[in-house]
């Protein structure tokens, strides 16, 4: 594993240059450019906004200002969205890049690793979008959101480790990327994204306690919402579960990798 991490390493220019070249690319000739990055999550969330909080009349229990429940699907779909991108990039990377591998000689973990800095650059610019509209709420950024960053490691390492397992899977059977996409949608379900923790049944509070992106997602909510830092207790889970499978990942890709291109 220490040679693995010491070819990444000198790998870095090459990964800091496709992070850029990945971003400039998905968007090159596009007039908005990078800002359809943050119109999408912004778009999306407006419309599960308008919806459920105007036509469904959705609120939030205690809080009573009209913003309430916008800024808490914001929150959610930011912290979800980090997730999201990333597993689902980073499930089909190595076969979106088959000739690249076949081609070109470099550490085959470089793929992952610039998807994860390409999500986490427009993670940012997301963020600094929703605090511009949390402004026209007359919502104001308080000190909780100095939290964020340690949201944003879990989140992404949990992503990062699962998604490169995952992508490892799916060269070998491309089952796995199909059925990550049914899994994602009833992922997203199963977590209080638009609606809040308090609404799940007593008898299913067992099955929230197993998703590590329940405590994970709730990290921004408190933050950005309700202005409060999370409660440690809850993340013990999440960051043992994104360590363990960040390690098992590197472990599963050395084993692997000789195999990898063989497979595509």
């Amino acid at each position: 594993m220490k040679n693995m991490l010491l070819g990444l390493w000198r790998y870095r220019h090459f990964i800091w240059s496709s992070i850029r070249a990945d971003l400039k690319g998905r968007f090159a000739r596009s007039r908005l450019g990078a800002l359809w990055f943050i119109l999408h999550p912004l778009a999306q969330a407006t419309i599960f906004a308008l919806v459920l909080a105007k036509v469904l009349g959705a609120k939030l229990p205690g809080v009573h200002s009209s913003a309430a429940y916008p800024i808490y699907l914001l929150a959610g779909m930011a912290g979800w969205g980090l997730f999201s991108e990333i597993l689902t990039r980073s499930v089909t990377i190595f076969i979106d890049h088959a000739g690249t591998l076949k081609k070109i000689s470099f550490p085959r973990l470089c793929l992952p690793l610039i998807v994860w800095g390409s999500a986490l650059l427009n993670h940012v610019l997301l963020l600094l979008a929703i605090a511009v509209v949390f402004l026209f709420f007359g919502h104001f950024p308080g000190l909780a959101w100095s939290v964020l960053p340690l949201g944003i490691l879990l989140i992404s390492t949990f992503a990062f480790g699962l998604g490169v397992l995952l992508g490892i899977f799916n060269v070998f059977s491309r089952d796995v990327a199909q059925a990550m996409t049914v899994i994602m949608q009833l992922w997203f379900w199963l977590t209080p994204v638009v609606y809040p923790y308090t609404v799940i049944p007593k008898k299913l509070e067992w099955l929230a306690g197993l998703n590590p992106m329940v405590p994970l997602v709730r990290i921004y909510q408190d933050a950005m919402l309700y202005n409060r830092l999370p409660d440690i207790s809850m993340l013990w889970v999440p960051l043992i579960v994104s360590s363990g499978l960040l390690v098992l990942s590197f472990v599963v890709f050395r084993r692997a990798g000789p195999e990898l291109v063989d497979a595509l």
